[in-house]
């Protein structure tokens, strides 16, 4: 399934290292210098959704649970380049789960998102204005090649991912509703939009799962200030990390780089020993694809989508665990059963 040649990516001192020595009898116009500092920020970070700036951090609710956030232009960015809109979350915590009998309130929705493509068909269009488009088809043919699902470019569809143009690269996570955009900057690869689609059909990174800390260790020291809400596991989170294979996957194309947020061009990430590890943006991983297997089977119909008992999902609004073909909830009062009637979750 992957390809023979690997991209591996440089520490972020060696990018700037050769980048100077490169350029030192040379000039670029300032547009080429942009493209070139953009390029630089977004190896070395993998994939952000705004690689020069930086924005208030923000405590949100989100499928009942609260995460961290950073507001940039508008948008709220979780993880680097993971995009929530405002109307995804709520600035306090609100009812998600009712006692039988009780009539639910008309409150906002949230957590709208992680649903999953229905009949394995994701509706697509995108800008004219995208340079490179060729990075676009190339990704989807990738995905096609090895997964079973389909990539229709759209008519009429409401539901919809708009490849357009934006400061670095960023996606929603599985399919919102109505046009959900993934940003492609000019420094985002045909790799870097394999992994935004692996966003959009569904797909968190790698480096949060639950168990990450057998596997990995987080280089505190080395993080940018104010960048560290970025590392939290997704038990931290509140959140699972949808662990399809038995040990964190290295080779997946969702892994954070090992250099990513640093503040000083040394590892936020290694491994447990403390030893390096490269990361890479070619194709889809064994580890992936079975994950995508898990959530896109070829044989699953639409009307009846399978659940997978001990895996976590968003679905309703609420995030709740599959065990014993029921559903569960870790709410105030813990874990309890809980079933879902008429798009209400209620206690059982």
């Amino acid at each position: 399934m992957r390809k023979t040649h690997l991209l591996y990516l440089l520490p972020a001192l060696a990018i700037l290292s050769c980048t100077k020595d490169e350029i030192t009898d040379q000039e670029f116009t300032e547009e080429q210098t942009t493209q070139i500092s953009e390029t630089t920020s977004l190896l070395a970070n993998v994939e952000v959704a705004y690689p020069t700036e930086s924005g208030k951090l923000k405590d949100v609710y989100f499928a009942g649970q609260k995460i961290t956030v950073e507001q940039i232009d508008g948008d709220l960015i979780y993880e680097g380049d993971i995009i929530f809109s405002e109307d995804m979350v709520t600035s306090s915590e609100v009812k998600l789960v009712y006692e039988e009998g009780e009539t639910p309130s008309q409150q906002k929705s949230v957590g709208r998102t992680s649903a999953r493509w229905p009949d394995n068909t994701v509706y697509y269009a995108i800008d004219s204005n995208l340079p490179d488009q060729k990075r676009v088809s190339d990704a989807i043919s990738h995905w096609e090649s090895n997964t079973s699902l389909k990539f229709v470019k759209r008519t009429s569809q409401s539901n919809y991912i708009h490849f357009t143009t934006g400061s670095g690269c960023s996606s929603y996570i599985g399919m919102v509703g109505g046009r959900q955009n993934i940003s492609l900057a000019s420094g985002c690869t045909t790799g870097s939009t394999i992994h935004e689609i692996g966003h959009a059909v569904g797909l968190w990174h790698e480096q949060s799962r639950i168990d990450r800390d057998s596997h990995i260790a987080i280089q505190w020291d080395n993080i940018q200030s104010g960048t560290e809400h970025n590392f939290k596991t997704y038990a931290q989170s509140g959140f699972d990390g949808k662990e399809y294979t038995s040990s964190l996957d290295f080779g997946s194309i969702m892994m954070y780089g090992p250099y990513s947020f640093s503040n000083n061009g040394q590892p936020t990430i290694t491994r447990a020993n403390g030893s390096s590890y490269s990361v890479q943006r070619t194709s889809l991983s064994n580890g992936d694809l079975q994950g995508i297997k898990s959530m896109y089977p070829s044989t699953t119909s639409p009307t009846e989508p399978t659940y997978i008992n001990g895996e976590y999902y968003t679905i309703a609004g609420l995030t709740v665990l599959r065990y014993y073909d029921n559903w569960y909830y870790n709410g105030p009062y813990g874990m309890r059963a809980v079933k879902l009637v008429n798009g209400i979750w209620y206690y059982r």
